[in-house]
């Protein structure tokens, strides 16, 4: 079973929010890669890199997830751990899931992670995002 991490999105508003920043990101770096950098590195990152995704968090619920393809530790400029997690720069829509906001990430496991709709960008059942959000907050999509 995958196990994946979960992470608020700061600055973002939404999953189009999120996608744009992503796809600027790779413009200026150049870069074929994605990453995120954070403070701790995970214990259990074999575990994660394994088929495990980091899901984010937006506006109070999760909304999308990218897909873990490695954990690289490293010291910054200024002498203090990090570590990059190595994404997918394919952005793919899940389900919303309400939770709390948290500093740091946290591990979910892959019974309690949400359902994926489709990846950003493909057609979904037409329905405009603003009212397809508001169905799954109340529950009837």
């Amino acid at each position: 079973m995958a196990l994946h991490l979960l992470k608020l999105c700061v600055g973002a508003t939404s999953a189009e929010d999120l996608a744009a920043h992503i796809d600027h990101r790779l413009a200026i770096s150049g870069s074929p890669a994605y990453w995120h950098v954070t403070r701790m590195v995970p214990k259990r990152g074999e575990e994660l890199a394994a088929g495990g995704s980091l899901y984010w968090i937006i506006r109070g619920s999760v909304q999308a997830r990218q897909s873990i393809l490695g954990i690289e530790p490293f010291t910054d400029e200024e002498g203090i751990g990090r570590c990059k997690i190595l994404l997918d720069r394919t952005l793919v829509l899940t389900r919303h899931q309400p939770k709390r906001p948290f500093q740091g990430w946290r591990y979910l496991k892959a019974e309690d992670a949400p359902a994926d709709l489709r990846e950003f960008g493909e057609a979904g059942d037409g329905l405009p995002p603003e009212l397809a959000t508001a169905l799954q907050e109340l529950g009837v999509i």
